[in-house]
């Protein structure tokens, strides 16, 4: 990967996490106000320019001219547009705007489209509540599933179970384990460590393991070995604003039964215009009484969405311990993701994670990409566009720098589920899964000269 010039503006904790994926590779410049400056950029090689990112002057003094990504993550969207706009006049980066209203995600993303067609636009707009709802409706729609992602348009896909200790599969080897045709385990987290598996390794008690493969496949696979019960059809949300909202709105018509808790009378009127099938209950989702009184533990799912960690962490409790099988939970901090799983959480959901996958996409290059991350930044599926003289080899002979596992091989309208013998050629399409720690090493590896 080439050194590129990234510009941030934005101090906080948001740019404060971008800048430290980036840094040790690339020239790294933020803009923000000292006074509001995260203490963790101390502590990065970088360059700091005080003042606002949507003034000429600031971003001249910045480098925007040489810039090849501009990134505007503060809390104000309109200084982020500004900014953005601004930037693009100056030089040419490739601007990524963080917005955090759905109005203007909408008006921005026609920017580019024919009609509107201008030399004055934004390239990439980021709105981190909509790609945190989307992660949550897939994880939702698969019952029991920790993680769900898919791949070629569906067609493929990614799911991470925990082996609970009734399984069949506690103490059996992976070689010995009769998982459907076109499923592999691609990885393994057993307590805080994920690794790549092997046919010896002998899958234990409270185990996530990840699956790749086709999906029909693997729903052979779900109701096999993880299905104890029928498919979700109750749902409580609780915290009713843009993702609780938008949620509800991706359920409805999908025969799901959904509930929002929500404490602002006002904002409940609003819910209530805005969805037709949802049942809108004005209380506080810590209230144990209320939780006990809308029977919240006949819920297959309780996906708490507040703006508050604590509250979220405290609702989600609250639910487990009312009975409810399956808790969905969003953290704000990705520091609180791991320790609301140690206490009980099934799945911590984070819109920092979700909107640093849209950037690693488009900073690591034209052929390679990462389609999403898996437990809480830990593992890497990456997307590997193989040059068209790419000289044919059987994976067997696939001689990677670092441990990983091909789990997908996309050829132009086929999609194979490979093994040792596959033999992967030219302008194939690999997915590829790898450990965070192993994934810059097999970037570099397949990486366009």
């Amino acid at each position: 990967m080439k050194l590129m010039k990234i510009i941030i503006f934005g101090a906080n904790k948001v740019g404060a996490i971008i800048a430290s994926e980036f840094y040790t590779d690339n020239d790294i410049t933020v803009i923000g106000n000292e006074k509001d400056k995260d203490d963790s950029l101390n502590k990065l090689d970088l360059s700091f320019v005080e003042g606002n990112g949507s003034d000429i002057d600031v971003l001249k003094q910045a480098g925007v001219k040489n810039a090849d990504i501009f990134i505007a993550c503060t809390a104000s969207d309109e200084l982020n547009i500004v900014a953005c706009l601004t930037a693009k006049r100056i030089g040419n980066p490739c601007t990524m705007c963080f917005v955090r209203n759905e109005e203007y995600k909408a008006s921005l993303g026609i920017a580019k489209d024919a009609e509107y067609n201008s030399e004055f636009y934004i390239d990439i707009v980021i709105w981190p509540e909509e790609l945190l709802t989307q992660e949550i409706f897939r994880i939702i729609t698969v019952a029991k599933a920790l993680d769900v992602e898919n791949f070629a348009g569906g067609r493929a896909r990614l799911l991470e179970y925990r082996i609970e200790e009734d399984s069949i599969l506690v103490n059996q080897a992976i070689r010995n384990c009769t998982f459907p045709k076109d499923t592999l385990i691609v990885g393994i987290t057993r307590g805080e460590n994920l690794f790549i598996p092997s046919g010896e390794t002998v899958l234990q008690k409270d185990d996530k393991v990840i699956f790749m493969g086709l999906s029909h496949s693997l729903d052979v696979l779900a109701g096999k070995f993880f299905h104890k019960k029928g498919f979700v059809k109750n749902i409580a949300i609780i915290g009713g604003g843009n993702v609780g909202l938008k949620l509800a709105k991706s359920l409805e018509g999908l025969k799901f039964k959904t509930k929002i808790i929500e404490r602002d009378e006002e904002r409940c009127n609003y819910l209530a215009e805005q969805l037709s099938d949802a049942l809108i209950i004005n209380g506080d989702g810590t209230d144990l009484e209320l939780l006990n009184e809308e029977n919240i533990s006949d819920s297959d799912v309780v996906v708490s969405v507040t703006n508050n960690d604590e509250k979220n962490l405290l609702c989600s409790l609250l639910a487990k311990q009312l009975g409810v099988n399956r808790v969905i939970t969003r953290v704000s901090k990705n520091t609180n993701a791991g320790l609301f799983e140690k206490v009980g959480v099934d799945v911590s959901v984070s819109t920092q994670t979700a909107s640093m996958n849209e950037i690693k996409s488009y900073i690591y290059g034209t052929n390679i990409g990462i389609l999403a991350t898996v437990e809480q930044g830990k593992g890497e599926v990456l997307t590997i566009l193989l040059p068209q003289n790419f000289e044919n080899t059987k994976i067997m002979d696939l001689k990677l720098p670092a441990k990983g596992i091909v789990g997908i091989v996309q050829r132009r309208n086929r999609i194979i589920i490979p093994n040792g013998t596959t033999q992967i050629m030219g302008e194939d399409n690999l997915i590829i899964f790898t450990s965070s720690e192993n994934a810059p090493i097999i970037r570099e590896y397949f990486k366009a000269d």
